[in-house]
């Protein structure tokens, strides 16, 4: 006897003959439009419904607050709030000035007009179901529509308001939500009430919420736009910035390559001379010699080999040797030449410095008055080096331009002051760049050089 068995398969719910489920099924295009707009409407107008959100003090940096000082530039940061509360008295007073039967129904039909519009500066959801409902709650206090319907006039002015304020302070898609549902509720009154009220408002009250709306998308398009250039020219800049600094280190490295290279030079040519110079030297100090040179030129290899990443395709190496110090005058007499006075003062012992330091002050003080035939064309300028026991200090002070002078200023890219300070921080010294109390700028450095071995010693004893 054989048993059998049997196996049932039940199709899932949802399953369709094609196999495939409800869920997973491809929906179309449509579809997906019309839950992403169902979802954007619970969103923007029943989830939020209760969201506080207080009217913050609007800035006094633009617009006509600019212009004003002391405590009316203190009262203006309430102007949105001051706005808000007179346009819902105008819809007070308009409604219940409208009402025929007096005393307090007056005041109720104001009340209603009122309270929508100042909800609209804490919870401005909120304040759009609430001018719907006090437009339904002031049916029962007039007695005569005189073609007012369903909007009286103090709703209509005060739900006209609420648009406007929720809108520039929610988004475009919610005003948009809030004026389809305007008409859907006008509407829907319309054809509660049949053929007895033969006039409807709501088509006005749509038009010119319409026209009121699209002012509002239009500054908040502008907004975002303001503030997208905005962070697009911040991050520009940012890059810019950077790709300064970059420039400028690159600059650098290409420069002290020079002087790097040239010691280095020196110090595989003396290695490779130095054991003629000794009759019968040992073989220990030829090989501690030739290990020297050996190390110099690997050194020389190496650093040739990195400064060719840093070097533009259409660099070419200076023929000159770089400019030091004692090339100052040449510059200044170049300068004086383009109608600049310039003065020149050295304090302390002049004495030879490293060549990177040297070539750092020359780039500095050459730097320094670029800026000064930019931005202050016939302007006097002066410069003065000190020679200090611990380092070089320089000056470079210029006084204010001319205001007869012919010569307009010519911007520049600001990179000057850049190139200056990744100079100073490269060899570990300081630097201050600032206007002066007479008008003119000024930039001070202070490089520190390490003391000669004599005088260290010296200073030790």
């Amino acid at each position: 006897m054989t048993d059998t068995t049997e196996t049932h398969m039940t199709i899932p719910h949802g399953v369709g003959s094609g196999g495939q489920s409800d869920a997973h099924r491809p929906r179309s295009p449509e579809f997906k439009a019309a839950v992403g707009a169902l979802r954007g409407l619970r969103q923007d107008l029943i989830s939020d419904l209760l969201a506080y959100r207080p009217l913050p003090p609007t800035s006094v940096d633009r617009g006509l607050s600019r212009v004003l000082s002391g405590r009316l530039r203190e009262y203006a940061v309430w102007t949105p709030h001051v706005l808000i509360t007179a346009a819902g008295l105008l819809a007070m007073i308009i409604g219940a000035n409208r009402n025929d039967r007096g005393g307090g129904t007056n005041v109720l039909i104001g009340l209603l007009a009122l309270t929508p519009v100042l909800l609209t500066m804490v919870r401005p959801v909120m304040a759009f179901w609430a001018s719907l409902v006090a437009t339904a709650m002031a049916y029962p206090a007039v007695d005569a529509w005189d073609g007012s319907w369903p909007w009286l006039a103090g709703g209509f002015v005060c739900h006209l308001v609420v648009l406007t304020v929720v809108a520039a302070r929610t988004r475009p898609r919610a005003a948009a939500w809030m004026w389809l549902l305007t008409g859907a509720y006008g509407l829907a009154w319309q054809a509660a009430a049949g053929t007895h009220y033969h006039r409807s408002n709501t088509v006005e009250l749509l038009f010119v919420s319409a026209l009121s709306l699209l002012a509002v998308t239009v500054w908040h398009i502008r907004r975002d736009a303001q503030r997208t250039v905005t962070a697009q020219q911040t991050v520009t800049a940012h890059e810019r910035s950077r790709r300064t600094l970059l420039e400028e280190r690159t600059t650098i490295a290409r420069e002290l390559h020079d002087v790097v290279a040239h010691h280095m030079s020196v110090v595989a040519i003396q290695a490779e001379a130095a054991p003629y110079r000794v009759e019968n030297p040992p073989p220990e100090l030829e090989k501690a010699f030739a290990t020297i040179r050996e190390n110099a030129v690997a050194a020389l290899t190496e650093l040739r080999r990195v400064l060719g990443v840093v070097r533009a395709e259409d660099y070419e190496a200076p023929d000159a040797p770089q400019p030091t110090l004692a090339d100052l005058d040449g510059l200044l007499d170049n300068v004086r030449g383009t109608g600049l006075s310039v003065d020149k003062a050295v304090t302390g012992a002049v004495r030879e410095l490293p060549q990177g330091v040297e070539l750092s002050a020359y780039r500095i003080v050459q730097e320094a008055l670029s800026n000064t035939l930019r931005h202050a064309p016939g302007a006097s300028a002066r410069v003065e080096i000190g020679y200090v026991l611990g380092g070089l200090g320089l000056r470079v002070v210029n006084g204010p331009r001319p205001e007869l002078s012919l010569l307009k200023p010519s911007p520049g890219a600001g990179h000057g002051i850049t190139g200056m300070r990744e100079r100073v921080s490269m060899l570990n010294g300081e630097m201050t760049a600032g206007p002066t109390d007479e008008g003119g700028y000024e930039v001070a450095v202070f490089l520190p050089v390490p003391l000669p071995e004599p005088l260290r010693d010296e200073g030790g004893a």
